[in-house]
């Protein structure tokens, strides 16, 4: 009598206890539906980055294939949504040519950006003495005598979003800012100091999230 008593007793318990786990996985769900509606409603736009200039302060080719360089841009950042807030945990700014990364990565202040706000960053990129692939050190010569060189500033980074009280997880950002910058003529730009020019771009970036 006392075993169907107990057996009673574990049943009664089993039950309550799968009842509460449902209580909790129903709960989670109808969270998880509610932030991918409010998401969805939403519509997150991604950050617009715009490359407002370039100062030239070294540029050297050196034999064998060894570039030195040292660059101070303006990038500016702009969040286009009304009701969601972009933290910035993380950027690292660098040049290439051709793919190739030819300065040191810099880092640039962690911040967060409100809705419709913008941010403005200008930094100092350098490098000393990077080997030069080359591959790249014939395309480079060639466009050292046309005079103008297409480089690429780049921030790889991580950002999460931030809806109400909601904050998301981290998400990579990739930035992607072309300039064609006009070493031929230096009155393409506006000379700063004694060797350093000024260019002027305002070249719009591609952005990936």
């Amino acid at each position: 009598m006392s075993e169907k008593v107990c057996d009673k007793h574990g049943c009664k318990r089993r039950k309550i206890f799968r009842r509460i786990i449902a209580g909790i996985l129903i709960f989670i769900l109808i969270v998880l539906i509610t932030i991918l509606i409010v998401w969805a409603i939403l519509r997150p736009t991604k950050p617009r980055f715009i490359l407002q200039d370039a100062t030239v302060y070294v540029f050297n080719v050196s034999n064998p294939n060894v570039l030195t360089s040292s660059f101070q841009v303006t990038i500016s950042s702009r969040n286009p949504n009304d009701r969601i807030g972009i933290y910035y945990d993380k950027l690292d700014l660098y040049a290439t040519y051709h793919s190739q990364q030819i300065t040191y990565k810099t880092s640039l202040p962690t911040t967060y950006q409100g809705h419709k706000e913008v941010n403005v960053w200008s930094p100092y990129v350098y490098g000393n003495a990077v080997p030069v692939a080359p591959y790249n050190a014939v395309s480079l010569t060639q466009d050292q005598s046309s005079g103008i060189i297409p480089l690429t500033f780049k921030i790889d980074g991580r950002v999460r979003w931030k809806v109400g009280t909601f904050i998301t997880g981290k998400y990579h950002l990739y930035v992607r800012c072309p300039a064609y910058i006009n070493f031929g003529d230096r009155q393409a730009g506006t000379a700063v100091g004694n060797n350093a020019v000024k260019y002027q771009l305002v070249q719009s970036c591609s952005v990936s999230v």
